[in-house]
């Protein structure tokens, strides 16, 4: 089953002296349940645009994005909404926590606008979410008093515990140390895989994006498939994307 397509997609925007900027040129991109897509790209080439267009955060110029096959043109605001927070886990390289919210706190927040067992039960879930990425012992820790590994680790665990059906993460182990890193996208891998969630990052981590089944490189706006290997080598430090 297609939880998101992207058909023909393109974004521009204006520029102050009134001309078009193309930002993302005819997109074309399916994503299934169980998928595991990678997107490499240097800095300018699109990347955050599209993640906001994948998150239901943004609308296409032209096009059409589909979300379980529903346009996302024919929904409303309201509930595209509803479905970015109840089907899209997102984790953000800034790590966006909650000040003055314990990570316990800052991890329970998805599950406050959740029903039934999930709301009921948020603080256990969100224990249970922040012992998978091995912070339990930092569960009443503000976001100041952690290291940027730990709120990394924080964000993962919020953007996992409603149990999304597609995970966006972008640049998820840049934060993290080799082991630690390693980790964390096993138990991304593991939570997509458990509950059949597509699971899109973007990253220049050669061993990040080498996990996925399928990889992307976005140029100037266009999307194009990639050898792994070529994903790799422009992954390279001294390589720019």
């Amino acid at each position: 089953m297609t939880i998101l397509r992207l058909e023909a997609v393109t974004r521009t925007v204006a520029l102050p002296d009134g001309s078009p900027l193309h930002i993302l040129r005819g997109i074309d991109l399916g994503v299934a349940v169980g998928d595991h897509v990678s997107i490499v790209g240097r800095s300018g080439s699109g990347k955050s645009t599209l993640l906001n267009l994948l998150g239901l955060l943004d609308s296409p110029t032209s096009g059409e994005i589909f979300f379980e096959d529903r346009p996302l043109s024919a929904l409303r605001s309201g509930a595209r909404d509803r479905a970015r927070g109840r089907d899209i886990g997102f984790i953000f390289q800034q790590f966006n926590l909650l000040a003055g919210r314990t990570a316990l706190e800052n991890v329970m927040t998805p599950l406050l606008y959740a029903s039934g067992r999930k709301f009921w039960q948020r603080r256990k879930l969100a224990l249970e979410m922040l012992d998978r990425v091995g912070l339990a012992e930092r569960a009443n820790s503000m976001p100041e008093q952690l290291s940027g590994g730990e709120q990394q680790r924080v964000a993962i665990a919020r953007a996992l515990v409603r149990g999304p059906r597609l995970i966006l993460a972008d640049e998820p182990t840049g934060a993290l140390d080799i082991e630690t890193g390693a980790s964390v996208m096993q138990l991304l891998d593991s939570v997509a895989q458990q509950t059949g969630a597509a699971l899109i990052t973007i990253t220049h981590d050669a061993n990040v994006a080498a996990l996925a089944d399928r990889h992307y490189r976005l140029d100037r706006g266009v999307l194009a498939p990639v050898d792994v290997r070529r994903v790799i080598a422009l992954a390279e430090p001294e390589v720019a994307l």
